[in-house]
């Protein structure tokens, strides 16, 4: 067999840390359908006519499909998804007379880009998705209501401190637009490297795609308005530009931050850089982000929609955040901030001693697992301190002997070995199941 060559960005976790990966998965989709959303799984693959064009270079980040003994002609132009929003566009327009509206949705799938793999960037990775899809109109409720659902079940995960940021598409593009700087698309690019350049490096860029000197400027000051409650309308009326699609971005922002701020103060910070990539964003766009840790960029995103999804006929309006789940786990482990409790869902393992036990063994892990307990049965008779080193190498906390007075149960961790009845005995609740432990806090 040859040797195997490690794919960068596509990640794999090993059992211990997979536990942390589910729960986080568990714990999101519990609070997912509290909100009544439903769940829904669609196709890996799309033409990918449908996946183009959608900004963010995504021609570019397109996985392309096709069976390698096909025919020229057979699976052409089939393209793994980028995101989750763009399929589930399409699965609504595919199933629209099946569908009631308002449609409350969540999707955890994996989605595939081809783009260069480095820490929080993956080939290949999990989301977590809630969206909200309407026929005709979708009032702008729902755009405060997303953040809320997702602020929910972040606060059930051993996450740090979060930041949901808030812009909205119609800011920009009224800005710009203000300023008669008509490639509003461009701009927004380039603007959206901020971070990344810095600010000067983006002025420059502008006056090269065309802005003069005051106009790309202004773009940047626009950039750096940010606020916790409704004052950056203010900020923005003091740089002087004025456009009806302007007005009507703030005051659509004004509404999210006022509803934002009775029923969740803090929780959102209307940041005027936040653009998001995909063109497809029309209105409200968010990005997640971990407080301390900007730097590693988002962990979760998404925004309004109004034409994503449409048949020529009839518009069905979307809103939508997704969680990164694969990028905000990966960070957490592998800064040693989380860790599962142990390897192995198992609870109990049966100490075999000779093979010829073997039957009542089964038996009596069946009766256990009748009541809900996770258990397995030696691999091989042996004796007990070997058994007992296997159990603690998978962290399995309890193994269970057939002893002269009876069967009876160590806790290998306390040494502590009580008589147990397979038909009434039970673990602590905590060591029950597999669980997420925070090694800082038992420093």
């Amino acid at each position: 067999m040859s040797k195997v060559t490690p794919l960068s960005g596509f990640p794999e976790f090993l059992p211990q840390d997979r536990i942390v990966e589910q729960t986080f998965l568990d714990v999101i989709r519990e609070t997912f359908e509290l909100h009544g959303f439903a769940s829904i799984e669609t196709r890996a693959v799309e033409p990918v006519e449908r996946l183009s064009n959608q900004g963010e270079d995504a021609d570019k980040e397109i996985y392309g499909v096709r069976r390698l003994a096909a025919d020229s002609d057979e699976d052409a132009a089939l393209g793994l998804h980028f995101d989750l929003t763009v399929p589930f566009a399409r699965y609504v327009l595919e199933h629209s007379g099946k569908l009631v509206f308002p449609f409350r949705r969540y999707q955890i799938q994996k989605v595939w880009r081809g783009e260069r793999p480095q820490e929080g960037r993956y080939r290949e990775f999990t989301q977590a998705d809630i969206d909200i899809v309407d026929s005709g109109e979708l009032p702008t409720h729902y755009e405060v209501e997303l953040p809320l659902v997702i602020a929910d079940a972040l606060r059930k995960l051993p996450v740090p401190e979060f930041v949901i940021k808030v812009n909205n598409r119609k800011i920009p593009e009224g800005f710009y637009r203000g300023l008669g700087l008509d490639d509003v698309t461009t701009v927004l690019r380039i603007v959206d490297k901020i971070d990344k350049i810095g600010p000067e490096k983006v002025v420059e860029r502008l006056v090269q795609a065309g802005a003069t000197d005051k106009q790309a400027r202004l773009a940047v000051q626009l950039a750096g308005i940010s606020s916790t409650d409704t004052s950056f309308v203010e900020k923005v009326r003091a740089l002087g530009v004025e456009h009806e699609i302007l007005d009507e971005g703030l005051e659509q922002l004004s509404q999210v931050m006022a509803a934002a701020g009775e029923h969740a103060p803090g929780l959102l910070m209307a940041d005027l850089r936040i653009a998001r990539g995909l063109d497809y964003y029309t209105g409200a766009v968010y990005e997640i982000y971990l407080v301390g840790q900007e730097s590693f960029g988002s962990v979760g995103g998404g925004g309004r929609y109004d034409s994503l999804a449409s048949d020529g006929k009839t518009t069905y309006p979307g809103v939508g955040i997704s969680i990164g789940v694969s990028r905000l786990v990966h960070r957490l482990v592998s800064q040693g901030l989380l860790k599962g409790s142990r390897s192995t869902p198992t609870a109990v393992l049966v100490a075999l001693t000779a093979e010829e036990d073997r039957a009542e063994a089964m038996r009596t892990a069946a009766q256990l697992r009748g009541r809900g307990i996770p258990v397995e049965v030696a691999p091989a008779a042996a004796k007990f301190g070997k058994q007992i080193r296997f159990a603690d190498r998978r962290g399995i906390p309890f193994v269970w002997f057939s002893t002269d007075n009876g069967p009876e149960v160590k806790d290998i961790r306390s040494g502590e070995q009580v008589p147990a009845d397979p038909a009434t005995w039970t673990p602590p609740a905590t060591d029950l199941l597999p669980r997420i432990d925070t090694p800082q806090e038992n420093q």
